[in-house]
């Protein structure tokens, strides 16, 4: 999609949109290729013990039966389908199966806990979730609090309260006809951060997919090109692992290295990009990072690879001078959101990108500095990042929140919530974030979350979280309560609260440190001054 150049301007000057009136993002990444060659490779699956090569007539196979098992199951276009899975060729396939029924699909975290789950498949009426035992453990604690929940079909075989994916699929015919979906019509809910309360579920439409291509192809220096082959640690459950890299590699015939590892190790990802012959990633900063803090710090890659795409919080001159050494090649950063992503990314074979800087507008993409009057802001002038105009990927809206989607624009622009500026180069810096989203080893945590998730305790009467700077983990969780009478401030409270959040949300958001405190710093309205709470650490 994007065309190339020996510019980023002569890139832009010769971009434009093409989105077709219909076009289902299952067909796209999926049956395109079967039918051109059934035997192409889609998914690289290492399971750590064994490795799997999925073809994307394998894929289409699968993801047809799948389609006409949910369709006897009752999923009709526009029911949604949970997908409660790591990395795995069954993730791909679940979500092509509903897109090419017209179902909308809904990525759910491994880690969540019960509690995390239990709003997240209320909130949008899930009525079918695809899961392994795991995830059947957690959904059996909660299923009586979810009423438009029918079936639950589990990967790993029969399990008390799901039916074996494997075994109903064994009679199922695949020769259904997938539904001719208009281009704007609902596709993907992907939940955001709650930063003030609960989660938002960003609906995207089919388009999104389209919408994603510049940026992923920006990137990743004009992705794709012969030889590649891509993997990210990155969840897939979250748009990060899903839209900027499996999707748009399957779209685009490249092979996607998929593995679930139970905890990331710099030198084991440097051997695991070595094994695979990986050319292409998606790399976390902190993930970079861990990378860099391996002692080996000679010959690490068999070979230099092709491309690295980084986001999520900003990468300094170090970090880029070391990547440019370790993997022979200039890191990328990209920025986006899960309403509204990639949109402004750097590209190395184009321009050494600037330390600090996140990259410029991605073709296609209307991204300024304005003021809180809308106004364009010129060089150095700190202001909000913002989009103007419709495009592809943004969302649809928030699901059954039409006064939050509201909130998100204002006039012709769509407000990303965060602050930057324009640098001379007419590239973007990005400077914080207007709300309190908290951003620790590459995910994204709402602290509104966590603190209901705290007041559920009996210990505890009052508690706000934020982001603590932490040096590998860009941010850590930390938490301050206050406790209710008759409790006492205790280690062994602290390890307690710990293990409420881990097991009712998810290991990644619990809170790292916990102070207890008497008096918390309010507004004349009663809420909680966060960035006083910032001055304590």
């Amino acid at each position: 999609m994007l065309p190339r150049g020996e510019t980023l301007e002569e890139v832009r000057g010769r971009f434009d949109w093409k989105i077709p009136e219909f076009f289902n993002i299952g067909v796209s990444v999926c049956d395109r290729w079967a039918t051109e060659d059934a035997d192409r490779v889609a998914i690289i699956h290492d399971n750590g013990e064994a490795v799997e090569h999925v073809s994307y007539g394998q894929l289409q196979a699968q993801s047809n039966q799948l389609m006409a098992l949910l369709a006897d199951l009752g999923v009709r276009a526009g029911d949604r389908v949970g997908i409660l899975l790591p990395q795995n060729p069954w993730t791909a396939v679940a979500h092509i199966a509903a897109w090419k029924m017209g179902a909308i699909s809904i990525p759910l975290f491994t880690l969540f806990g019960q509690e995390a789950l239990q709003y997240r498949l209320s909130d949008s009426s899930t009525k079918v979730v695809v899961t392994d035992i795991d995830g059947v453990a957690k959904i059996r604690e909660i299923r009586h609090d979810l009423p438009a929940l029918r079936n639950v079909l589990c990967i790993n075989g029969p399990c008390e309260g799901a039916l074996d994916l494997c075994s109903e699929l064994s009679g199922v015919r695949g020769d259904g006809v997938p539904l001719d979906t208009r281009a704007d019509a609902p596709a993907l809910i992907v939940y955001t951060s709650g930063t003030t309360g609960n989660p938002k579920g960003a609906l995207h439409a089919h388009r999104t997919l389209l919408g994603h291509l510049p940026g992923v192809e920006m990137s990743h220096d004009f992705f794709p090109q012969p030889g590649d082959k891509i993997w990210t640690p990155a969840d897939w459950a979250w748009i990060g692992g899903l839209m900027d890299v499996l999707m748009p590699a399957l779209y685009h015939g490249v092979p996607v290295v998929s593995r679930r590892f139970d905890k990331f190790n710099g030198k084991k990802a440097f051997a695991f990009i070595n094994q695979h012959g990986i050319r292409n990633a998606f790399l976390p900063p902190t993930a970079l990072k861990m990378m860099r803090m391996d002692e080996d710090t000679q010959n690490r890659l068999a070979s230099p690879m092709r491309s690295i795409a980084s986001a999520g919080e900003s990468l300094g001159a170090e970090l880029l001078e070391w990547g440019r050494e370790a993997f022979g090649i200039w890191i990328n950063e990209f920025y986006g959101q899960t309403e509204c992503n990639m949109i402004v990314s750097s590209c190395g074979c184009l321009r050494k990108p600037e330390p600090g800087v996140m990259g410029f507008p991605v073709p296609g993409h209307d991204v300024h500095v304005i003021s809180t009057d809308g106004e364009i802001l010129g060089v150095g002038e700190l202001g909000q990042i913002a989009v103007r105009g419709r495009n592809p990927v943004m969302f649809l809206g928030y699901w059954n929140q039409e006064e939050k989607t509201q909130e998100k624009y204002q006039g012709e622009w769509l407000l990303t919530g965060d602050t930057g500026m324009l640098e001379p180069s007419g590239a973007l810096r990005f400077v914080g974030r207007d709300d309190d989203v908290i951003t620790s080893s590459g995910y994204r945590i709402g602290p509104g979350e966590i603190e209901n998730c705290l007041l559920g305790h009996p210990a505890v009467a009052m508690s706000a979280v934020i982001g603590k700077p932490d040096p590998v983990r860009t941010e850590i969780v930390k938490a301050f309560v206050k406790l209710n009478p008759g409790y006492e401030e205790t280690g062994a409270l602290k390890d307690e609260l710990q293990h409420w959040v881990k097991t009712r949300l998810s290991a990644h958001e619990y809170p790292r440190e916990i102070d207890f405190i008497e008096n918390f710093p309010f507004t004349t309205t009663g809420k909680i001054i966060r960035r006083k709470l910032r001055e304590f650490n």
